[in-house]
């Protein structure tokens, strides 16, 4: 399996990180080795000084498409939960001023957990789920789906033109803005709605 990763398709998140708002899904990719294992902590990586948490709702594909029209995507997707996307800023930065690709500070190991999942059926409107992050009990993100530029719907569409989607592939579909850095002792809650999906420790 591997996780596709939507950049930028909220708003204001891309307004507070100072980037340019897409007219397109940027989209980029991690190996299934950034998958948090269930009731593990995540580690502190050594190799950065700046990791940042990302909360997104994540879509699982349940059968395998290319070139899917976006009046079909709804089909290709059966289950929802919330991720976090790690990110090395530090290294993040200093790639993009030096024009490189930035794999490095996003595709580490452990660098996506993801929490349980939900049928998408138990949502009437795919447009309206909400979703929150705290640490250390505080909230410090939320989202709506309907806040999202591109829809679950177009970012299917689009990003099958040019990676084929196989069943139980992940799809991060972006974060919302109060990004910011993690520490270690930090205790992480992810929630869709009021159900709590994903929790652990920053060790």
């Amino acid at each position: 399996m591997k996780i596709i990763c939507i950049g930028r398709n909220y708003i204001a998140h891309a307004k507070e990180l100072k980037n340019p708002v897409p007219e397109k899904p940027v989209f980029f990719l991690k190996p299934d080795t950034a998958l948090l294992p269930k009731k593990n902590p995540f580690f502190y990586p050594d190799f950065s000084k700046d990791i940042h948490y990302e909360a997104e709702l994540v879509l699982k594909i349940c059968k395998n498409g290319r070139n899917i029209e976006k009046q079909f995507a709804h089909k290709y997707y059966d289950e929802i939960s919330i991720g976090i996307d790690f990110t090395a800023r530090d290294l993040q930065a200093d790639c993009k001023q030096k024009g490189l690709p930035w794999e490095i500070a996003k595709a580490f190991d452990q660098s996506a957990p993801v929490g349980n999942f939900l049928s998408i059926t138990e949502f009437q409107n795919h447009n309206n789920i909400k979703f929150s992050l705290k640490i250390n009990d505080e909230i410090r993100q939320k989202g709506n789906s309907g806040d999202m530029i591109f829809s679950f719907d177009e970012i299917i569409a689009y990003v099958s033109k040019f990676i084929t989607l196989r069943q139980g592939d992940y799809i991060f579909t972006g974060t919302p803005k109060g990004v910011g850095p993690i520490k270690i002792g930090d205790h992480f809650k992810a929630f869709i709605e009021e159900k709590k999906l994903l929790a652990f420790n920053v060790r």
